[in-house]
């Protein structure tokens, strides 16, 4: 139940006061609380207008300047119009904090969660939950579009990064520790951030080829859309859109209900459990229908059998996807059970719409009701109503970015390397190591070692935000050797080792869907050049998912995985040089070719091919000496 972990002692009280307020509130100040919208499509006049229950900061959502002071001041003056509106219904400002609060610049960012499963820690990840509230919560906001608690099928999916592994057991551990970091020890206390769960269910879980997110014969509209737009030019959206992006995300699921019982819904209800009283809705489809239209797993599986106390949220414009008449689809998805509306651009029209759809009888006035509860009752929960929009009680700015936590993010990105060869126990490298020559410009560039999701939707290389480095980390430790880097490693010198780094450029959701996972051309090639210039090469990995190594598995000696390993990049330094061991383990399938996708473990035993690395994998060392500590 979800009401598990809530403090006896405000459980009642929250619902019978949300049953009090719900009884003053207008139809229209009801629909107000359904309805969330994207801080540039409103105004804090907006809000105390129409008593909106909820703003939201897209992927790259910020203020100008980006800085913790400017977010506060941006979502506190939000919070302050809401508080004026005729009841006082406070606000609930959301985003997308996935891994440490990514959209402000100075913030921690740690990890993205496929390196969090390699370790497997829930305490680990317990504590990054902290971290994380703490830091968004100073910044006046308390509600964080996370855990994404996907089991990806095909890592074809650009949101693999966002899932912890394959292993459903292994989510579910780790999405309620998370859920618990994010609450600390009470949800009322003003450092708590309300999780949202997402996205429900078996978003990882569709079939390459079935999204229908964009028709490729409107292409050249990409600048219209005005989701797509924040992407990127249109050019390059077309040269992605060749690559595969928006094959799989939003897509079609195939599995029978048995599969989605025992491999997707597990971690939902472990989520659950540990007290998380929001999930969002997946935008894929399953039976015929969008999951946003799925009454029987909206409401009769999650609400009913889960005994799921809060509310449901749709994912951003996704019940457009629905049908062609916006009023269908607001219609079909409240009667589903999706209680808060994410309508980041067309909330008046959702909000007339709704309404009408209750005045003719279409939606009854029961279901408006039940949905107004569940988010009335988890403010009540969060405390929202006893602090009146001021943001006194919350963490001071100071947080964001504090020491405490980068040496957490650090702890978490030297945990988190995947070692997956290690021929000749070439790693950890000799503590006497003369030279040592470094290539691919992902070794010093914060951008491609954070991935996406960080300040900005689809992420970008350079330094998009304050970090360390894999290169500073080698130079720290080895500060007695000549450590050359060489971005595209055209130099001459020889070295006695050399290690190359191949990493992804950065990308978010369907916008990271491949055809492919093979190494580029020139990836490979770059690998070629420093084979043939040292005695020792190691290949370190910088990927939200497995990638297809081919001939660069023959040519390096060890090859480790770093996943996307955040902000404090110098980290990884320590295994591959032996100031620590590598522990962490594969919790994806990892393809020797594309031909072997989709490869995962829900099929019968031994129907598909054998992977490169099997879930499990995962070399370890001893280090040279005791782990440093210092960040």
């Amino acid at each position: 139940m979800s009401g598990a972990l809530l403090d006896p002692r405000t459980r009642a009280p929250a619902r019978a006061r949300a049953d009090a307020l719900l009884a003053r509130m207008t139809l229209r100040e009801k629909i107000g609380q359904m309805t969330q919208a994207e801080k540039n499509s409103v105004t804090p006049d907006d809000v105390r207008e129409h008593a909106l229950g909820s703003v939201i900061s897209g992927g790259g959502g910020n203020p100008e300047p980006n800085t913790p002071a400017a977010w506060r001041d941006m979502v506190v003056g939000f919070r302050r119009a809401a508080a004026e509106s005729r009841l006082g219904i406070p606000l609930l400002y959301g985003v997308d904090a996935v891994h440490g609060h990514n959209n402000v610049v100075g913030a921690t960012i740690f990890p993205h969660n496929v390196g969090l499963g390699a370790v497997g820690d829930a305490d680990l990840v317990r504590r990054i939950g902290r971290a994380t509230a703490v830091e968004v919560a100073a910044t006046g906001v308390r509600w964080n579009f996370a855990p994404a608690v996907s089991v990806p099928v095909d890592v074809r999916w650009g949101r693999t990064y966002e899932g912890y592994g394959q292993d459903p057991e292994l989510v579910g551990r780790l999405a309620a520790a998370y859920v618990e970091g994010l609450r600390g020890d009470r949800w009322d206390a003003p450092d708590a951030v309300l999780p949202s769960v997402k996205h429900y269910l078996a978003d990882g879980a569709a079939r390459h080829g079935s999204s229908t997110r964009w028709d490729r014969a409107a292409v050249k509209s990409v600048a219209d859309d005005p989701t797509l737009a924040n992407a990127g030019p249109a050019a390059e959206f077309l040269k992605v859109l060749d690559r595969g992006a928006w094959t799989i995300d939003q897509g079609v699921v195939e599995f029978d209900e048995r599969t989605l019982r025992e491999a997707f819904l597990p971690p939902y209800r472990a989520a659950i459990d540990a007290g998380a009283l929001n999930v969002m809705a997946s935008y894929g489809s399953w039976n015929g229908l969008r999951m946003h239209e799925q009454r029987t797993l909206l409401t009769d599986v999650l609400k009913g059998e889960f005994g799921f106390e809060g509310f449901v949220v749709s994912d951003w414009a996704a019940i457009d996807q629905i049908h062609d008449d916006p009023a269908v689809c607001v219609e079909r998805s409240i009667d589903a059970g999706i209680d808060m509306v994410m309508v980041p651009f067309d909330w008046r029209r959702f909000m007339d719409l709704l309404e009408a759809a209750v005045e003719r009888g279409v939606v009854p006035l029961e279901r408006i009701d039940d949905a107004v509860r569940r988010i009335l009752t988890a403010k009540f929960h969060l405390g929202l109503f006893d602090e009146a929009g001021e943001p006194d009680r919350e963490p001071p700015l100071a947080v964001v970015g504090q020491p405490d936590h980068r040496r957490l993010a650090h702890e978490a990105a030297r945990r988190s390397p995947v070692l997956l060869q290690n021929r000749g126990d070439a790693l950890p490298l000799p503590p006497s190591l003369p030279t040592l020559l470094v290539a691919g410009a992902g070794a010093d560039d914060v951008g491609l070692q954070c991935g996406g999701w960080t300040i900005s939707w689809m992420g970008a290389a350079g330094p998009v935000t304050p970090g360390t480095t894999l290169l500073q980390g080698l130079r720290r430790l080895r500060s007695d050797a000549d450590v050359a880097f060489e971005p595209d490693g055209r130099g001459e010198g020889r070295a006695v080792a050399g290690i190359v780094v191949l990493a992804e450029e950065p990308y978010a959701e369907g916008m990271g869907d491949r055809h492919s996972l093979a190494l580029e051309p020139d990836e490979l090639a770059l690998v070629e050049r420093i084979r043939a210039r040292v005695d020792t090469l190691v290949l370190v990995l910088y990927a939200g998912r497995p990638r297809v190594l081919g001939d660069a598995a023959r040519l390096a000696d060890a090859i480790v995985c770093a996943w996307l390993p955040g902000s404090e990049g110098a980290a990884v330094a320590e295994p591959i040089l032996g100031a620590s061991g590598f522990e962490a383990r594969l919790r994806l399938r990892w393809p020797a070719a594309d031909a072997d996708l989709p490869l995962h473990p829900f099929g019968p035993p031994g129907s598909g091919p054998d992977g490169a690395f099997e879930i499990g994998h995962g070399l370890s060392t001893t280090p040279w000496d005791e782990p440093d500590s210092a960040a």
